[in-house]
């Protein structure tokens, strides 16, 4: 299969998030969206020094087994990721690949003291998932500043870029005639 298996990571009430991501992708890439339950035990990724989930391990995981069926295969944690060099990620990928992870743990404004806000974490759920499977069709980080493959450090820096790839990016991805686009290009 060429599409892109969605596959929920202790998302718990979270889950309804991959309903709009769903037609999100699907729009972005293009393919189809399926979403799969893990094949694989997440917990082997699990760091008790950090109380976090080493997103690499998360990465092997998810290209083997079921996910050797699929073109793509984007896993969605709701547990805080981190790759050693840094204190957390907001996602991760292979470059260029098949599998990528990001993670909603840090991405809710709740975890910054500010209110719910379901529209602002949907977005940004977006726009990070694009991102990184942009990174498994060989994308790295664009200058451009409304593109979604804009670096992200921090939080504030994922509200300000776009949700769709710049004209260049979107050509990597999708070649050809680009679908249309949305608001912020």
């Amino acid at each position: 299969m060429s599409g892109i298996a969605l596959v929920p990571i202790y998302l718990a009430e979270r889950r309804s998030l991959l309903r709009p991501l769903e037609e999100r992708l699907r729009a972005a890439f293009g393919v189809d969206v399926e979403v799969r339950r893990p094949w694989f035990d997440p917990d082997r990724a699990y760091d008790p020094s950090r109380s976090q989930y080493n997103s690499t391990l998360l990465l092997a995981q998810l290209q083997g087994g079921a996910g050797a069926a699929y073109g793509r295969v984007l896993g969605v944690a709701g547990v805080d990721l981190f790759i050693p060099v840094l204190s957390y990620v907001f996602g991760e990928a292979q470059l260029p690949g098949r599998a990528a992870v990001i993670s909603l743990h840090r991405l809710a404004p709740e975890i910054y003291g500010l209110p719910a806000d379901e529209a602002r974490l949907i977005e940004r759920v977006e726009k990070e998932a694009i991102h990184e499977l942009g990174h498994t069709y060989g994308l790295i980080h664009c200058r451009q500043p409304g593109c979604v493959m804009r670096p992200s450090t921090y939080v504030e820096e994922i509200d300000l870029k776009g949700t769709w790839f710049c004209a260049e990016c979107g050509r990597a991805v999708r070649p050809g005639p680009s679908p249309a686009r949305g608001r912020g290009e």
